[in-house]
C-alpha cells in the first residue's frame, strides 16, 4: 500500500492507496476451489476411464427385439385410428406388438406410452405380479432360477431414472450367479432393461460417480442440472487461475544444467512441485475437459438441438401424421407379406411423402423391411429409392436451396456411432439458409436423421471434440485413441491427487488458528 498526506485547515489526514495485487487474488482463488473440489477432480479423472467402457445398463435393441413374441394378428378386430380415437390424440409414432399371447397398439400420448389391445380396443392397464413374472420367465426362457418379484416401482430407481415414459414399472430378480435384474413396464408389458451386479458395479464406478447421477439427487432434475453447470463453472475458474499462476511464477534461473536444457524450475516443493509441473503439462487438457462438460449440459441453451424440427418432419411425411383409412387386412397382409423373409416381432407404421407403410422388424437376423399399406399385393423392401429420399430432401426445407446432395457409405464428423449401430448410407444434403442446415435422411425409415446448424456443429467440437477427443483422425485408430486419453487421465488424477494431502494440512492449520483464536469463557 502507498500512504500520501494533504493538510487542510491545519488537520492532517491520512490517504492509504491500495494497489491491486492480482497474483494474491490468483492464489487464494486457486488455493480454496482446489481445496473444494481436489476430490470431485479425482473422483471424475477415475470415473472418466472407466466410462471408458462401461456406462449404463441398458437393454440393446436387438436384443428387445429378440424375446419378443413374434406378430400374431389373427386376433385383431379393431384398427389403428379406432385404437387412438378415444385419447383425442394425434401421435407420431404407432407401433404393434404383443403382450403375452394377444396384439396391442402402442403409442406416446401426454409424454408416455399408452397401450390398447388391438383384440377389443381396451385399454392395457398393467401388470399384476404373477403376469410380470410370466414376462420375465419368457424374456429369460433359459434361465435355471425362477424370477422373483422384487418392487414396484413408481418412482425412479438408481438405473431407471430415464424410463418416465414407461413408468410403472416392476422390478424382478434372479438368484442366478450374475445377479441379474430385469424391469417389465406396466405401462407397456415389455420387459425394457436387464441388469447384472456386473454391470451395475461399473456403472457406478463409471457413470454415476461421473455424472454424480445418485438417485436422490438426480431426481430434482433442476437442482441437479444447475449444480452441475456451477460446479464445472467453478472448476473452469480453478483450472485457468491455476494455469496463470502456475505459468506466470516458473523460473528458469538456477542450476546450470536447468538452464542449459530450458527447463522451468519450480518455487514449490514436495507435492506441491508435483503438482505445478502436472499442472503446467495437464492444465490445458483439464481446462478443456471441464469447459466440454460444462457444455455437455448446454448452459444457457445457447444452441439448437439437432433433432429435426416439426416443420421438417411434417414435410418429409408429407401430410400430417394420419392412421386414417389404415384397415385390419392390411396389416394383415403385410405381415404375410412380409412373412417369407422373417418373422416379424414389431410392426410401426411409417409415413413418407404422403403415403403409409408398414416398417417390419425381425427379433433374430435384426433386418427390417417395408412395404407400402396402399399396395393390394404388397411386395417387400428395404429402403426407400434414391431419387425419392432426394426430392424429400428437396422439400424438407422449401425456403432454401440444397447446394449439395451426396450419398455417404462411412460416418462424418458429425454422423457417427461409436457402436457402429446407425444406418448406413445415408444422404447428406446442406442448405444455404441463414443457419447453414446439413440433413441426414435414413433411407431405411423415410426420416431425417439427424439435423446439423453451424451452433451445432460448433458444440459438436467444443463438446464431444474435447470431452470424448473423438477426433476422426484419432478416435479410429484405436487403440491409439485409448492410449491417448487414458494417458492424459492419468496426467490430470497426478494433477488432482498431489493437492490432497497439502490441502488437509492447510485445512487443518486454518481449523487450528481459529480454535485457538477464539477466546475461552472459563478464562473471563
Amino acid at each position: 500500500a502507498v500512504t500520501t498526506f494533504s493538510r487542510c485547515s491545519g488537520n492532517t489526514f491520512a490517504v492509504v492507496i491500495h494497489r491491486f495485487d492480482w497474483r494474491l487474488l490468483l492464489v487464494y482463488t486457486h488455493r480454496w476451489l482446489g481445496i473444494a473440489g481436489g476430490l470431485l477432480f479425482v473422483t471424475w479423472f477415475v470415473s472418466g476411464v472407466v466410462l471408458m467402457y462401461a456406462g449404463m445398463p441398458n437393454l440393446s435393441e436387438h436384443d428387445r427385439l429378440q424375446r419378443l413374441s413374434p406378430l400374431d394378428l389373427g386376433q385383431v378386430a379393431i384398427t389403428p385410428a379406432e385404437a387412438v380415437a378415444r385419447f383425442s390424440s394425434f401421435p407420431q409414432r404407432f407401433v404393434i406388438s404383443m403382450v403375452g399371447e394377444r396384439p396391442v397398439y402402442r403409442f406416446p400420448h401426454l409424454g408416455k406410452w399408452t397401450t390398447v389391445y388391438a383384440d377389443s380396443g381396451q385399454v392395457f392397464n398393467g401388470l399384476n405380479r404373477d403376469q410380470a413374472i410370466e414376462v420375465v420367465r419368457k424374456f429369460k426362457p433359459l434361465m435355471a432360477d425362477p424370477a422373483h418379484y422384487d418392487r414396484y416401482l413408481v418412482e425412479a430407481d438408481q438405473w431407471t431414472i430415464g424410463a418416465h415414459a414407461y413408468r410403472p414399472l416392476h422390478r424382478l430378480n434372479f438368484s442366478d450367479p450374475e445377479g441379474t435384474h430385469v424391469y417389465v413396464s406396466d405401462r407397456t408389458g415389455q420387459a425394457i432393461l436387464e441388469t447384472t451386479a456386473v454391470s451395475r458395479r461399473w456403472a457406478y464406478a463409471g457413470a454415476v460417480l461421473h455424472w454424480l447421477y445418485f438417485t436422490p439427487f438426480r431426481e430434482h432434475a433442476t437442482l441437479w442440472l444447475q449444480s452441475m453447470i456451477w460446479l464445472s463453472i467453478l472448476g473452469c475458474v480453478m483450472t485457468l487461475s491455476g494455469l496463470v499462476w502456475g505459468v506466470s511464477c516458473v523460473s528458469f534461473r538456477g542450476r546450470a544444467h536447468l538452464r542449459s536444457k530450458g527447463l522451468p524450475r519450480s518455487p514449490y516443493s514436495g507435492l506441491m512441485r508435483w503438482h505445478h509441473y502436472a499442472g503446467l503439462a495437464f492444465g490445458c487438457v483439464t481446462f478443456t475437459w471441464i469447459l466440454s462438460g460444462c457444455l455437455s449440459l448446454e448452459p444457457f441453451s445457447w444452441h439448437p438441438g439437432t433433432a429435426p424440427s416439426a416443420e421438417q418432419r411434417a414435410a418429409v411425411a408429407g401430410a400430417p401424421y394420419r392412421l386414417a383409412g389404415i384397415g385390419i387386412d392390411d396389416l394383415r397382409g403385410g405381415v404375410s407379406a412380409i412373412a417369407h423373409s422373417f418373422a416379424p416381432r414389431e410392426l410401426e407404421i411409417v409415413q413418407f411423402q404422403g403415403q403409409m407403410f408398414l416398417l417390419a422388424r425381425d427379433g433374430g437376423t435384426g433386418r427390417q423391411q417395408l412395404v407400402s399399406i396402399a399396395d393390394e399385393k404388397p411386395v417387400p423392401f428395404a429402403r426407400f429409392p434414391n431419387d425419392e429420399v432426394l426430392l424429400a430432401a428437396q422439400r424438407a426445407m422449401p425456403s432454401a436451396s440444397v447446394t449439395e446432395a451426396r450419398w455417404i457409405d462411412n460416418y462424418d464428423a458429425y454422423y457417427y456411432d461409436r457402436s457402429g449401430m446407425k444406418p448406413l448410407p445415408v444422404l447428406r444434403a446442406k442448405y444455404d439458409d441463414a443457419d447453414a442446415t446439413w440433413l441426414y435422411f435414413d433411407p431405411y425409415r423415410g426420416a431425417i436423421a439427424r439435423k446439423e446448424e453451424r451452433l451445432t456443429r460448433l458444440n459438436r467440437w467444443l463438446y464431444h471434440g474435447l470431452h470424448s477427443l473423438d477426433f476422426p483422425f484419432l478416435y479410429y485408430r484405436r487403440p491409439l485413441w485409448d492410449f491417448v486419453v487414458i494417458g492424459l487421465s492419468v496426467g490430470g488424477l497426478i494433477l488432482s491427487a498431489t493437492t490432497l494431502l497439502p490441502a488437509w494440512r492447510r485445512v487443518r492449520r486454518q481449523a487450528g488458528r481459529l480454535i485457538n483464536s477464539t477466546p475461552n469463557p472459563s478464562n473471563n
